[in-house]
C-alpha cells in the first residue's frame, strides 16, 4: 500500500473531478444568490462579492467558499456576515443544486488577490526589472529573426 496516495495513483491532495464538479456548481448557485441580493443582512447589502472558489473536501461532507468583497473593503465584517448567514446560503443552494448530501458550508477570505499585489510589487522592483529586461545581445537575436508577416 502506498501512502499519500488515492486509489487511482493521484496525491492525496489533488482533489477529483467531481470534488472539483460539486465545486463549481456550488460557486455558480452561491454567486447567484450574492448577485440576487438574497441575505438579509445590512452587511452584505449593495456590497459586490465575488466568490472565487468553492474546495470541497475528499468526503463530499464540507464545502470552503473563497470569497472577497469588490475593492477588500470590510473584507472581515462581510466575512462575518456570510458565516452567520451559512445555514441560509446552504438551504438555498440545496434548491437550486441537485445532490444527494448537500456539503456543510463555510466562508474564508481568499488571499489570492493580496498574493498577486504583492507578486506585481515585487516584479516592480529595480533590480527584478532590470532582470526582466531583455539583455541588447537578446535583441538584436530577435531582430535577426525573419518573419512570416506580409
Amino acid at each position: 500500500m502506498r501512502f499519500g496516495n488515492t486509489r487511482s495513483g493521484r496525491a492525496a491532495a489533488e482533489p477529483s473531478q467531481r470534488q472539483l464538479r460539486v465545486g463549481e456548481v456550488i460557486r455558480h448557485a452561491l454567486a447567484s444568490l450574492l448577485e440576487r441580493g438574497e441575505a438579509r443582512d445590512p452587511q452584505l447589502a449593495g456590497v459586490p462579492i465575488t466568490v472565487t472558489e468553492v474546495s470541497i473536501s475528499p468526503d463530499l461532507g464540507n464545502a470552503t467558499a473563497y470569497v472577497m468583497p469588490l475593492g477588500g473593503s470590510n473584507a472581515e465584517e462581510v466575512l462575518d456576515s456570510l458565516r452567520r448567514a451559512a445555514p441560509f446560503f446552504r438551504r438555498r443552494i440545496g434548491g437550486i443544486v441537485t445532490l444527494k448530501r448537500l456539503p456543510e458550508l463555510s466562508f474564508a477570505l481568499d488571499s489570492r488577490f493580496d498574493t498577486a499585489d504583492r507578486i506585481g510589487e515585487l516584479l516592480r522592483t529595480p533590480s527584478v526589472a532590470a532582470d526582466l529586461r531583455p539583455s541588447s545581445e537578446q535583441a538584436t537575436e530577435k531582430q535577426a529573426i525573419p518573419r512570416d508577416d506580409p
